[in-house]
């Protein structure tokens, strides 16, 4: 099948007209070219069947963009969606009207502000919206509120776990959504707590419970006052404070009503990648029971143990200076405790169930109950949360 002379005469008038990007409607059979004065529109007329068609029609564009008619297949296969596209081919790879050369444009790691812009014109679909709002250069630029403002608004249809997550992450990043819209976005993650570790995810301070810090924080502070540079003391003090105890209470709050396990592996990885340096020693591999996790914590408290001897001197400095002080220590070990806990610990409950809800919960209970006590302690008072 070729294409037909009436088609391959507009196709080369709209190529004459150097568009920056091109995008194949296959349900309408057009061809819409971005140029400096808006849409150029090809209406194809197909001889045969659409399918095979489309892929003439995309042929043609391969080998006018890169002189290679058949050179279609050969870039197709080079493309990833790991950022490794080269920069300078990414605004060449938007003229071949292809879906996947527009992802693999999207995930590269040298997008710049006014190729993004032909990339979401292109192809505005939320999976590259959230690749475009990984990089910073985007973020800051006009596309930047308009990629927030299309995931804030299809957020409600997303199914999946990640892409929430990972939409309200993106969307809080700084300058890209208004106080309003954090607020709703706050209300929703109150009845879809998935939400919440997009919240818990972002670099930005967001949380917007009670704005309390823990009911000792202000005496841990001034206790700890010599130790602002030990990075064991900052965490602790961290977790006492505002901004710590609100991502407890969050995670807290969806370790209490989990939707389905993808929710929970989410919730562990977020937990870990927070919290892991706060172990001081070197660990082969995560712990996968319980009572791993509770001896290590407490032969790390025993200034007299093999284990403590060989923990990072800035531990044994926070444990030296807090140790008259029991429930600082208290809560520092809740805090050792809960900062070893990872997917391990329920990766053997998974392998035998595929429940979700009421009944994953009921069966994650072994494991949650420790993991409730210690969010308990370090949430003092609020416990109720």
């Amino acid at each position: 099948m070729e294409l037909t002379n009436e088609d391959l005469l507009r196709l080369n008038v709209l190529m004459a007209r150097h568009p920056c990007a091109i995008r194949i409607d296959e349900n309408r059979m057009q061809v819409f070219g971005l140029t400096e004065n808006g849409e150029a529109r090809v209406d194809l007329n197909p001889a045969g069947r659409h399918e095979q068609y489309v892929r003439k029609v995309r042929e043609f564009l391969s080998g006018h963009v890169f002189g290679s008619p058949g050179g279609y297949p050969v870039f197709i296969n080079r493309w990833t969606r790991m950022g490794q596209v080269r920069s300078e081919n990414l605004q060449q790879l938007l003229m071949l009207g292809e879906p996947e050369a527009v992802a693999a444009v999207a995930h590269a790691e040298g997008l710049t502000p006014e190729v993004a812009h032909y990339a979401w014109w292109c192809m505005p679909e939320s999976e590259n919206a959230r690749c475009m709002l990984e990089k910073e250069a985007i973020v800051n630029s006009e596309l930047g509120p308009i990629l927030a403002d299309h995931l804030f608004e299809h957020l409600a249809f997303e199914t999946e776990p990640k892409p929430m997550i990972e939409s309200v992450r993106l969307i809080l990043q700084q300058g890209l959504i208004d106080e309003d819209r954090k607020q709703k976005l706050w209300r929703a993650s109150q009845r879809k707590n998935v939400y919440l570790i997009g919240f818990m995810r972002s670099s930005a301070k967001v949380m917007l419970h009670d704005g309390c810090a823990h009911e000792i924080y202000v005496a841990a502070d001034q206790m700890l006052k010599q130790l602002k540079q030990n990075r064991f003391a900052a965490k602790l003090l961290w977790a006492l404070s505002e901004e710590g105890q609100g991502f407890l209470i969050a995670a807290y709050t969806v370790f209490k009503k989990p939707a389905d396990q993808d929710v929970v592996v989410y919730l562990l990885d977020t937990m870990q990648e927070k919290m892991s340096d706060m172990l001081p020693i070197a660990q082969n591999r995560p712990f996968n029971k319980i009572e791993e996790i509770s001896e290590l914590t407490t032969q790390l408290l025993d200034t007299g143990s093999d284990n403590f001897a060989h923990a990072d001197q800035g531990w044994k400095i926070l444990v030296n200076e807090a140790s008259e002080n029991h429930a600082l220590i208290a809560l520092l070990e809740s805090l050792l405790w809960i900062s070893q806990v990872s997917e391990s610990l329920i990766t053997r409950i998974f392998s035998q169930t595929t429940a979700e809800g009421t009944l994953m919960r009921k069966k994650l209970k072994p494991v949650t109950d420790h993991i409730f006590y210690r969010f308990e302690h370090l949430l003092g008072q609020r416990q109720g949360h």
